[in-house]
């Protein structure tokens, strides 16, 4: 794995908070797949055990997030968003952790285990992503503070999906491994995006690493013996909106990789889980399965996590 230096600008966060409604809105947007990608699975007609037919669900919303976002930034700049030659490379790095390894990985993890292991150990991502990027990629230091905000935030994961009998027994390679392998991909990709970003526009290397990504995992899907039916033009318009979303979501993340320190941004993922809930009730009327009281003190845990890490050492900058 590459770990040489990059310049960390913590410009943005030195300056102000003006990243912060940003990423609120990153995990906003990723909070609301969760309920479509539900109602998606039943208007394309796939089953919760059907893993082949949900990777090429993905890969399809991947793909055209790609081109989506590719032609939105090849306007806004005037001309077609290309990356430099000498970055392909990054691009098929970008793709093979980020959309392929991370997807791929959850797909099959979650078929494979119990829906309240899943959630836990996707919601640990945050933290991870933040011990990556000071262990592995040396941006940052892994202070007390971090350490501090970051079990705060893990143990807001734990108390939203903590239920009368547990979490359940047993783990699995291809269950519980999956889904860790997956939250490490995740958290690899967004040092990758940090380091390929100093020398690529970020926007055109999320969009082609999507294209290449999406379509490595449709053919998956059809290796698999995976198949789309849809059933009606809400199908369509389900998945247009959760290619949109991935889209605008992991353009406008990019770019705050890009420059702000990891552990500022990364934190806000710990807000996933709880935007998914209230969402899922909101757009899709699916009930609330947690009691409101065990919800509210999750949401007070993970909001600790991020002040505990948002705050500045020493005397803020004039």
């Amino acid at each position: 794995m590459d770990t040489g230096a990059v310049r960390t600008d913590t410009g943005a966060a030195e300056r102000g908070y003006g990243y912060i409604p940003i990423a609120i809105l990153c995990n906003i947007l990723w909070g609301s797949a969760i309920p479509f990608i539900n109602v998606g699975y039943r208007l394309f007609g796939i089953g919760a055990g059907q893993s082949g037919s949900q990777i090429l669900f993905a890969g399809c919303r991947f793909f055209l997030a790609g081109w989506i976002t590719v032609l939105i930034r090849s306007v806004s700049l005037g001309r077609a968003a290309l990356p430099k030659r000498e970055n392909l490379p990054c691009v098929l790095k970008l793709a093979a952790t980020q959309t392929i390894g991370q997807y791929v990985l959850f797909y099959i993890g979650v078929a494979h285990t119990i829906s309240v292991k899943a959630s836990i150990i996707t919601g640990l991502g945050a933290f991870v992503s933040i011990l990556i990027a000071s262990y592995v990629f040396h941006y940052e230091t892994m202070d007390r503070r971090k350490w501090a905000g970051g079990l705060l935030g893990v143990l807001g994961v734990v108390v939203m999906n903590w239920r009368a009998d547990g979490f359940g027994g047993g783990i699995s390679l291809a269950g519980e491994g999956a889904l860790l392998l997956s939250m490490i991909s995740c958290a690899v990709s967004a040092g990758q995006i940090k380091r390929y970003g100093q020398r690529e526009d970020p926007v055109t290397l999320n969009g082609w690493q999507f294209i290449t990504g999406g379509a490595v995992m449709i053919l998956v899907g059809l290796l698999l013996r995976g198949r789309l039916q849809p059933q009606g033009i809400r199908a369509f318009g389900v998945l247009l909106y959760l290619a949109c979303l991935s889209a605008a979501a992991y353009s406008l993340w990019a770019m705050l990789l890009k420059t702000c320190p990891i552990s500022k941004i990364a934190v806000f993922m710990f807000l996933q889980p709880l935007f998914g809930v209230i969402l899922g009730i909101v757009l899709v009327r699916q009930p609330m399965d947690i009691p409101l009281m065990q919800y509210l003190a999750a949401l007070a845990l993970v909001c600790a996590c991020i002040i505990v890490i948002q705050h500045r050492q020493g005397k803020p900058s004039s």
